[in-house]
């Protein structure tokens, strides 16, 4: 690949900050674009911490940031980085509507724009994902999906591209997001030595459906929770949906009916996840064989597990195993 051509002014980059985020996607962002690194490339970025919402602004773990310029300051810079925020932000575009309208006119200017983990949501509100490809964490995708049907969700990669506009999955996702950005300006070699340093993998090649697991939503104590946790403790022995009627007291059609509008799945999805996590734990903490490894998640054979596991988890058992296990050169 060719050289990037050297700059002679450093490239502004603009974080945004706003009440209650998270340590870490602020973090990630200030190794990346605020230390500098003259033997890489010299000038490098200069970073400006930007206020986005007015009052006082300090992180999840109760940091305060020292030092922050106003909105306007996002005026003046090439990329924009909003790192995720916290669910009154993700739910009220009024509370926050300066911060909206000076992120419409910076794409409006051609400004690079990029969101970590949850800082989709002010993107999106923004209507800068409309029509586009954009991600999040995999546990706001079905909010996210109903609340933004014009963007084109991506539940299959780490981060997405889409003409200037950049988001990524949840927390970590965002070191991959990050070095695209300095691959983009300065080029494989430098991204990779960054990510050496940062003792990151450069890029890990997963979808984000190789970290989801199964959440289930919570239920009342009754009969049918009953079943649930006494399906969950024998997932090893070959139980369904008759066992668990049976065990909940009620016919095979009134489980289905009672668990659909309680989980918004089938008796028979929720113990596949379910046998899939409790696969995807023994491959982490254990050594057994794959057959093994099916026999006690409950899947029956080897073969059940494999096609369960390109199914659901977008790979084999073994590349899961090995994903988990790898350790960055």
């Amino acid at each position: 690949m060719a050289s990037i051509p050297a700059s002679p002014v450093a490239h502004r980059v603009g974080l945004v900050l706003t009440d209650n985020l998270p340590i870490f996607e602020l973090a990630v962002p200030c190794e990346v674009f605020g230390v500098a690194r003259p033997d890489l490339h010299d000038p490098w970025y200069e970073l400006t911490m930007v206020r986005g919402e007015p009052g006082e602004i300090t992180t999840a773990g109760g940091l305060a940031p020292s030092s922050a310029e106003p909105l306007a300051a996002l005026r003046e810079v090439e990329t924009i980085v909003v790192p995720a925020c916290e669910r009154s932000l993700q739910m009220d575009p009024a509370t926050h509507a300066p911060l909206l309208a000076e992120l419409r006119a910076a794409a409006g200017r051609g400004a690079r724009i990029a969101s970590l983990c949850s800082g989709a949501y002010l993107l999106a509100q923004a209507g800068l994902l409309d029509g586009r490809d954009a991600t999040t964490h995999w546990m706001n995708w079905e909010d996210f999906e109903d609340s933004f049907p014009r963007v084109r969700l991506r539940r299959d990669v780490l981060f997405t591209a889409d003409a200037g506009v950049y988001t990524s999955a949840g927390t970590a996702a965002g070191v991959e997001l990050c070095l695209q950005l300095v691959r983009e300006d300065f080029g494989d070699a430098i991204a990779a030595s960054v990510a050496r340093r940062m003792v990151v993998a450069e890029r890990r090649g997963a979808a984000q459906s190789e970290y989801l697991e199964a959440v289930p939503r919570p239920l009342p104590a009754d009969p049918l929770r009953h079943a649930m946790d006494w399906a969950e403790k024998n997932l090893h022995d070959p139980i369904g949906p008759d066992a668990m009627a049976r065990r909940a007291r009620m016919s095979r059609r009134t489980l289905y009916r009672r668990f659909e509008a309680a989980t918004g799945t089938s008796p028979s999805q929720w113990l596949l996840e379910r046998r899939v996590d409790a696969a995807r734990r023994l491959l982490e903490s254990t050594n057994l064989p794959v057959e093994r490894v099916a026999e006690r998640a409950g899947v029956g054979s080897a073969a059940n597990l494999r096609a369960h596991f390109a199914r659901l988890v977008g790979m084999s058992p073994s590349a899961y195993r090995d994903a988990r296990r790898r350790v960055p050169a």
